[in-house]
């Protein structure tokens, strides 16, 4: 397998993938000639269709059982591995999901830990400690406390942490980046491509790179970026960097591009934009929670249209001027 083939596949071409391997098995002429143009639009797309199919042919000696663990609610899954007995059954749903994991798909941490939410979905978790824990869309944690410390070990996604008081022990966030060490307060971790984001939204947070045991510490109203070798530059808070936690994204001079994008984890399937738009700058405040309504509401405002295939396939394209 190439470099190239066993990359991770990014999350929204993912769900694009699965969605279209769904509508399929029951599919019209036009959904198969408008999958078609999906699969022919870019390599990720085919490249990950592939693989779909790899891990579907891997699944044949007992399809249905295989195919089925895939397919179940993420709760059911996490059940069923945590309580498997004997039997082919067993084998084959521990094969099936260790070949989702080596193809890349979403790492097993996702789906074993100890709290989830689902593309979509957001939700509040108060700890033994009195800490409130909000995790964002397809996010997920596990809380790991014992006598020494407080962990937190964020495997995907973004939370909110609000620290309980009156607890001794340190109260600690890690991701594989690096870990962030709590001094009263309120602050945003975040998993992006190229690192995680901290974002101290009141107090102070230590922070450390994996690779270096140096704490520096972030006041109110800073952000930085942890990598594996070392931290960013440290800068200025982002406006509105926890709306999220009541439903909205606030952004301010943002490119269109990556407003998409950001809207893109809160929905499934594909939400692409087209290039000759995705420079565009827009200001705005978007509900998260009704992400077609977000999308409409760029109408007005530029030149630009929503194209929507299927539910699943939608794009932000540019505006047809018709002469008048």
């Amino acid at each position: 397998m190439t470099a190239a083939s066993s990359r991770p596949v990014p999350a929204h071409v993912l769900d694009a993938a699965i969605a279209w391997q769904l509508t399929l098995d029951s599919s019209t002429a036009l959904e198969r000639e408008e999958f078609a143009k999906w699969h022919a639009a870019h390599e990720e797309h085919a490249r990950a269709w592939r693989q779909l199919g790899m891990l579907d042919q891997r699944f044949s000696v007992a399809k249905g059982p295989a195919r089925n663990a895939l397919l179940q609610s993420r709760e059911g899954i996490r059940r069923r591995v945590r309580k498997l007995g004997s039997g082919l059954a067993s084998v084959v749903m521990v094969v099936g999901l260790g070949l989702f994991v080596s193809e890349r798909f979403l790492p097993l941490d996702y789906w074993l830990a100890d709290q989830r939410t689902a593309t979509g979905e957001q939700r509040t978790v108060r700890l033994s400690d009195g800490t409130l824990l909000n995790l964002n869309t397809h996010s997920a944690v596990d809380v790991r406390f014992d006598d020494k410390r407080r962990l937190i070990v964020l495997q995907e996604g973004e939370i909110l942490v609000e620290t309980g008081h009156g607890d001794a022990r340190p109260f600690i966030v890690e991701t594989r980046e690096g870990s962030m060490r709590a001094l009263g307060t309120r602050f945003l971790v975040k998993r992006e491509d190229d690192g995680t984001r901290l974002s101290v939204l009141q107090s102070a947070v230590a922070a450390h790179a994996q690779a270096n045991p140096q704490e520096q510490i972030l006041r109110e109203g800073q952000q930085v970026l942890l990598r594996s070798d070392g931290l960013g530059s440290i800068a200025a808070l982002a406006p509105g960097a926890d709306a999220w936690t009541r439903g909205m994204l606030v952004v301010d001079n943002a490119r269109l591009g990556d407003l998409v994008r950001e809207l893109g984890r809160y929905r499934r399937g594909h939400l692409g934009v087209a290039p000759e738009v995705a420079d565009l700058r827009i200001t705005g405040s978007f509900p998260l929670h009704d992400t077609d309504k977000a999308l409409s509401a760029l109408l007005p405002t530029l030149p630009v249209q929503i194209e929507r295939h299927t539910p699943y396939w939608v794009t932000v394209a540019k505006a047809d001027i018709k002469p008048e």
